[in-house]
């Protein structure tokens, strides 16, 4: 559980993390809509007892004791209510009387719940009931994001599923001719290597014997793996597997490779070894022998494919707008659709492996590609940090097309700085989402420094008060979602502060600032 500190209220700001009720009459109604939101979305902190003044800061409304209690007493009876929430996650240390100076705060920690729980959803009603965190406030969910949150419910993972209506011989017969010759490299001396094609395919998990009829049919991960491009959109109408290269701004782009260009197979398989090859080629490989050969596979080579693996391991193939990769002169962009299962934190600690595809892994994994035991992106935060380069950062984003995202930068923060406005537009391809902070956001506010990019935000607001986010970030050349995230640092620090409305009010920069920005 993250402490909220009664003592540092007024440094706190509504965000996708922290809700402010009065709850001076009881508990409020959009509480609820709250908990359902934190739940499904990262977890964050209700706090009842306080309010939010016109320029965004807390304030405490004044609860008694007997006040509090009551409110305690009744969010138990409620949240314990199923016909009311459909989960119930905080447990008693996890709900805080506070004690401030002119009254009393409870804080109701929500924690982010268990993927086998999410939709969290209130009222006992699935499509209406359930909500998650955008910003400083709840909406509704989509029947297709709810769809996306019962589809990873499931024990199993969602490639398992059988598809009776194909058969091993509608596979790509290069694919499975390519990936056999990998297996055979890969597990020398296996009594799979001398099996037929279809008792292969079955061995690898490519294919099982149907319950309906008995026959040997592929699975959805075989379909993904070894499939052709149109027998995949069939099972998954929004599949699509994209390769963006940007070299040169001149140049939309320098070289692309999708699955629906009707060029190759389109699968999983040939799209990754089509992608790592011209991934590789924008990391520099120093001059090493083993022996008198020359070694051109580096740890950041390897960081890049378990990257790019990762990427497709843990797309949701059912959802929307696909799986691209994105290289420009600074950076590797990774996205896929699907949230991340086990959540930003354990994504970044490793240790714990839930795959969305848990067959695509296996497959994967025979032929030493991908890592099993859930330290592949703690791997490539470790590769990148030896090499003397930007923590990577990995974002979700929540709305009609969930999305994981996973940036490595090439280049050093001062080189790449030159280059963010270019990068950013060709951001806008998938269309504008707004960007939700993960949930490494800390509660108690950032560190100490702050970036050149933030350094630009204040001196652009100093000359512009009145500046929008959209102008701030046009000023800065990173997007909307970019800047929003780095002023409200800026303004947990006590750098930026915003006075009057959101609509007609101004931005002061205050306290340090000659210091700071200068």
């Amino acid at each position: 559980m993250e402490t909220f500190d009664i003592a540092k209220l007024a440094s706190y700001r509504e965000n996708n993390r922290i809700e402010a009720k009065a709850a001076k009459g009881g508990l409020p109604r959009s509480m609820w809509e709250t908990y359902s939101a934190f739940a499904n979305t990262y977890g964050g902190v209700i706090l009842l007892g306080v309010k939010e003044r016109e320029d965004g800061t807390f304030e405490t409304v004044g609860l008694t004791s007997a006040e509090v209690e009551h409110l305690r007493q009744d969010f138990w009876n409620t949240v314990s209510n199923r016909s009311k929430v459909s989960a119930v996650l905080p447990i008693e240390s996890e709900v805080e009387v506070l004690e401030a100076d002119d009254g009393m705060v409870v804080a109701i920690h929500v924690p982010r719940a268990p993927r086998d729980e999410r939709p969290v959803h209130i009222n006992d009603n699935l499509f209406e009931g359930t909500y998650r965190r955008r910003g400083e406030g709840d909406y509704r969910c989509t029947r297709q994001e709810i769809s996306a949150m019962l589809r990873d419910q499931g024990t199993e993972t969602m490639d398992s599923k059988v598809l009776d209506d194909l058969t091993v011989a509608d596979f790509n017969a290069d694919t499975v001719r390519a990936y056999r010759t990998r297996f055979r490299a890969a597990r020398q001396g296996s009594s799979w290597t001398d099996l037929d094609d279809e008792r292969f395919l079955r061995a690898v998990g490519a294919a099982m014997v149907s319950r309906e009829d008995g026959k040997l049919h592929p699975t959805f991960g075989g379909l993904l793996m070894f499939g052709n491009d149109y027998d995949i959109v069939r099972e998954c109408p929004h599949y699509f597997l994209d390769y963006q290269e940007t070299l040169d701004p001149a140049i939309r782009w320098t070289d692309r490779v999708h699955s629906g260009d009707g060029m190759w197979s389109g699968n999983l398989f040939d799209f990754f070894f089509r992608v790592n090859r011209k991934l590789a080629e924008s990391l520099k490989t120093p001059f090493k022998l083993n022996g008198i050969f020359r070694v051109d596979d580096t740890p950041m080579h390897k960081a890049v494919r378990e990257a790019l693996a990762n990427c497709l391991f843990n797309a949701d193939y059912y959802g929307v707008r696909g799986v691209v990769v994105r290289r420009t002169p600074d950076k590797l962009v990774f996205e896929n659709p699907g949230d991340i299962r086990t959540g930003v934190e354990q994504m970044r600690l490793g240790g714990v492996s839930d795959p969305r595809n848990g067959l695509i892994m296996k497959m994967f994994s025979l032929i030493d590609v991908g890592e099993r035991a859930g330290t592949g992106v703690p791997d490539v935060f470790a590769t990148w940090a030896n090499a003397g380069l930007p923590e990577p950062r990995i974002e979700e984003k929540f709305g009609e097309a969930d999305r994981t995202i996973l940036t490595l930068m090439l280049e050093s923060d001062a080189k790449s700085a030159h280059n963010e406005q270019i990068i950013d537009n060709n951001e806008q391809l998938n269309g504008p989402s707004e960007q939700i902070t993960d949930n490494n956001e800390q509660l108690n506010g950032p560190s100490e420094q702050i970036t050149e990019r933030q350094r630009i935000v204040l001196r652009f607001v100093e000359k512009s008060p009145r500046a929008t986010y959209d102008d701030m970030a046009r000023a800065a050349g990173v997007s909307s979602a970019t800047v929003r995230r780095d002023a409200e640092i800026l303004i947990g620090r006590g750098l930026l502060k915003r006075v009057g409305s959101r609509k007609a009010g101004h931005w002061e920069v205050r306290g340090e600032k000659n210091h700071d920005i200068r």
